[in-house]
């Protein structure tokens, strides 16, 4: 594949502002997390253990970047499949009192969740229940008319779009996805990894290797950029018009305690497009990134905070960082990415 596409470098769709009815079309990726806070990510002797107040949260990847290119004033439309159940109230009250441009179908299985444990330094581990039978999909009929209204479309890594990619291609619509921690190889991910403009994912399952995995993304597949983030190692990004440069940024200082990881990725994500759609260069993007993902781990709960466009600016004007390592990366230690 090329990665030549009918679009600017800011990944929204030539000419087609004044047109569109949405800034970013969100696809897939609704559901809800139980949060249960631990000492520590392993399981004590015993069969009980004490701890504080389990709550639920509206969660999942395409919930968290619809809620933050929402609240960074982003036109945003949300779709996807929805059970008629507590969990699937529980998010349209959610989007309700947000605000949000949400439209979804019935999904037979119900509402996808996660059990999430959260440690006392606010690293996580999911138990993620998707339960969307396999071959669930989106059918174009009614996510079409969105597609053909939108400048810029993401994905989620959900299979019930997996077939999007090409309707996105037909109507010359940039598309964006977080692999999340994909290994790098397990092919199920391949219609995501291969289709999407720009690719974001979590180094948390290829340590050491994310390098060579951002370098054979962009070799196989169209994006013109993939970024791998890698927690409090900070960020690698490599780019098509320089495939063997791969770019290190660090992170940000917190300006708030660490207390909770979950959304941290997402919020890193929709913070670097949005800096992106503007014009901003990788330096820009990498760093409103690297804000919105400190700013998300200072909250608790996976979505229930998100920064503004005035406050991201004023955070990156604040923010201090290490001096950028740049250059060709062959060897870098692994960690866990925070919330991706």
């Amino acid at each position: 594949m090329d990665g030549s596409s009918g679009t600017d470098s800011s990944g929204m769709t030539d000419g087609a502002e004044d047109a569109a009815d949405h800034d970013v079309l969100v696809v897939g990726g609704c559901g809800v997390d139980t949060v249960v806070r631990v000492d520590e990510l392993r399981i004590p002797g015993g069969d009980s253990l004490p701890v504080p107040p389990i709550r639920d949260y509206v969660a999942h990847a395409g919930n968290g970047v619809a809620l933050n290119f929402h609240a960074l004033g982003r036109r945003t439309k949300f779709l996807d499949f929805l059970g008629d159940d507590m969990l699937g109230r529980l998010i349209l009250d959610r989007y309700a009192s947000a605000g949000l441009d949400f439209d979804h179908l019935p999904a037979p299985a119900g509402t996808p969740r996660s059990v999430n444990l959260v440690d006392r330094e606010g690293r996580r581990f999911s138990f993620f229940d998707g339960r969307h039978p396999a071959d669930l999909l989106m059918p174009v009929s009614f996510c079409g008319p969105h597609l053909d209204r939108a400048r810029h479309v993401y994905l989620s890594r959900s299979h019930v779009n997996r077939e999007l990619f090409a309707e996105a291609r037909r109507r010359d619509v940039p598309v964006s996805t977080d692999l999340h921690a994909w290994n790098g190889t397990d092919p199920s991910a391949h219609p995501w990894a291969y289709g999407a403009d720009y690719l974001f994912m979590s180094a948390a399952a290829v340590p050491g290797r994310a390098p060579d995995v951002l370098r054979g993304i962009i070799a196989r597949g169209r994006a013109r950029l993939a970024v791998a983030t890698d927690g409090a190692a900070g960020s690698y990004v490599v780019e098509r018009a320089r495939p063997e440069l791969v770019r290190h940024f660090p992170v940000v200082r917190p300006e708030l305690p660490v207390v909770d990881s979950n959304g941290a990725g997402d919020a890193y994500v929709t913070a670097f497009l949005h800096t992106l759609f503007d014009g901003g260069d990788l330096d820009q993007c990498a760093l409103a990134g690297a804000v919105s993902g400190a700013f998300a781990c200072g909250h608790h709960g996976t979505h229930e905070a998100q920064i503004g466009a005035a406050e991201l600016a004023a955070g990156c004007l604040r923010a201090v960082t290490p001096p950028m390592a740049e250059g060709v990366v062959d060897a870098l230690p692994g960690g866990a990415a925070a919330g991706a």
